[in-house]
Formats: structure tokens, sequence, C-alpha cells
């Protein structure tokens, strides 16, 4: 028989036992290349000529953007030498005086002697009066007397209690000058770059210095702390130790609270070099504004003046972000 006769049977008897084999690579490969999610084509197609999909997500609210609708700015009746007046939820500055200039801050250094106080305490921790501070303003503490930090917080705060501020120092771990030293590197992660610390109460010191800048973020800063901005903008109150045998009776030292209306703390200071402090923050219609005044010569006034400035002067305006 024939050599190709013998293959043409050969091959016709292998289709003949394969064909069911055959069938399936066919239907398996038309599979792969009609099925879009499989095609490496397909895919490749799509991938070129699909559009794309656009996801909106709404844009954040801008703050409302405070906004001088008169031209007029404080002058000469406003005796402070540093000045700085910051609204808080837009960041906007709406006026500066030697805001770069380095001041005695005096009693305003406990905005940060408390921060640095609860970033070490809880409010219910108790710690006892060891030295006595008697030096300035005081809430009057005894030797030996064990308190809660919250209530030295209130002694601090309200009554600027120079002794309260110390104790918080004096218990913390490695002391007084650990507790200085945990100050300034607080006010490094707040970029206070301009101002220096050298104790937790605000004694004049060559080198404990702040800005009306750093004032004003500090203290807009502070107010992020619940405790904080309760206790600041408390009138009076009366705390006692632990034990229920001394009771201190605080009164505000900021004159402003209750009334001019919206005012809600922050923080006086006085000493000879720094002369009359106020950091005040007022809130009026919404808008939240801080106003910081150092070495002035009648805080108080000053301050009225300014806020009565701000709500006569500006208006907040929503500025629409372009596309």
């Amino acid at each position: 028989m024939p050599k190709e006769k013998v293959v043409y049977q050969h091959t016709a008897s292998w289709i003949r036992r394969s064909w069911h084999k055959i069938l399936y690579l066919v239907i398996l490969a038309g599979f792969f290349l009609w099925y879009p999610g499989q095609n490496i084509l397909t895919l490749a197609r799509q991938s070129v000529a699909a559009p794309q999909r656009k996801i909106d997500y709404p844009a954040p609210t801008p703050a409302p953007y405070p906004m001088n609708t008169s031209g007029i700015y404080p002058g000469s009746e406003v005796s402070a030498s540093g000045i700085v007046i910051r609204d808080v939820d837009s960041g906007v500055y709406l006026y500066k005086r030697n805001e770069e200039e380095l001041f005695a801050p005096a009693s305003t250094t406990k905005i940060l002697t408390a921060l640095v106080a609860l970033d070490r305490y809880k409010l219910d921790d108790v710690v006892t009066v060891k030295t006595l501070v008697n030096a300035g303003a005081t809430m009057k503490l005894v030797p030996g007397e064990r308190m809660t930090v919250e209530n030295l917080l209130y002694g601090t705060l309200i009554q600027s209690g120079n002794d309260a501020a110390y104790v918080l120092a004096e218990n913390y771990p490695g002391g007084v000058e650990a507790f200085v030293s945990a100050m300034n590197l607080k006010a490094a992660s707040l970029h206070l770059v301009h101002s220096h610390f050298v104790n937790p109460v605000g004694y004049d010191d060559p080198d404990h210095k702040m800005t009306p800048t750093d004032l004003a973020i500090l203290a807009s800063y502070a107010l992020t702390n619940t405790t904080i901005a309760k206790i600041v903008a408390i009138p009076q109150i009366t705390i006692s130790d632990v034990t229920h045998t001394y009771f201190h009776p605080l009164t505000n030292v900021n004159q402003l609270l209750g009334k001019v209306p919206g005012v809600g703390g922050i923080k006086t200071g006085w000493t000879e070099e720094a002369g009359e402090n106020l950091v005040t923050l007022v809130e009026r219609e919404g808008h939240r504004v801080i106003l910081v005044v150092l070495h002035s010569r009648d805080r108080f006034s000053d301050t009225t003046r300014l806020i009565d400035w701000i709500f006569s002067n500006y208006t907040w305006e929503i500025i629409a972000p372009k596309d």
C-alpha cells in the first residue's frame, strides 16, 4: 500500500478518535477570545477607549473670611505696645502692632503651664503642696495640702495663682527644671519660634519672653482643649483639697467676663516689666476672635475698644473657591 495512503488513513483515524478534544479546544479558544472579562485584547481596548469615571467629592466649606468694610484701624487711643487680633476659624489676622517684638508675658505664661500639665497629669491626679510660692497672686495654698490637678488648674487659670502653677511644676517628673524644659518643647512643637520660658509662673526674666503673634497662636491652640476652654470662662468658684479641710474661693482676674458680651476668657498678666497684659476670646454671631494686648496702660479699656472696633468695622464673608 502506498505510503501516502497509510498516512492519510492514520490521520483520519486519529481525528475520529480525538474529535471531542478538538471541539473542546475550539470552544475554549473562543471563550478566551470573546469573553470581555478575560480577553487581553478587549481589556487593552477598554483601557484606551473607556472614559474615566469622575468621582465628585464635596469641597470643604471655607471658613468665613473677615473683611474690613470701613478701612478704619486702631490708633493712639489704644495704649498697648503689642497687639495681635486673630480670627480663630479662618486664622486671618485682623490687626497687628509690633507683633514680632519680644515682650514679658507675665501670667499669660500660665496658658502654656496648663497645657504642659495636662500633657502629663490626669485631672483626678492628686499632688502635694511642697514648696510654697507666695510672691505675686496666689490662691493661698497651705504646705502639705493635697489637691487634685483639676483644682490646681482652676487656681492657676482663674485666680492666676503662682503657688498653684508652681505646685504643678514641682510635682512633675524631674521637678520644676524638667517642667520648664517641657514648656519649651511644647512651644517648639506649636511653632512658637520666637518665645522662650524659664519659669512656669511668668516672673520677669531677660530670657522669659513671648511675641504677640506667638501668644495668639498659643491661645488658639489652648482653646481646642475643652478643659482649658471651660476653666478660663468661669468668673468665680470655690474649690477644696481632697480632705475638704481647706477651701479656696477663686475669682477670675479678667474683669471683662460677664461685662462685655461674648467674652469667654482667656488670661490676664501683670508685672512691673510687662505692664498690663490680657489675652481675650470674644464670640459674637458665631465668629470667634482672639485679642492679645501686651504692655498696656489699661488692658481692659484697650480690649473693650478693640472689640467694639472689630464688630463695627468687620463683616465675615464666604469666599467660594475657584474651579
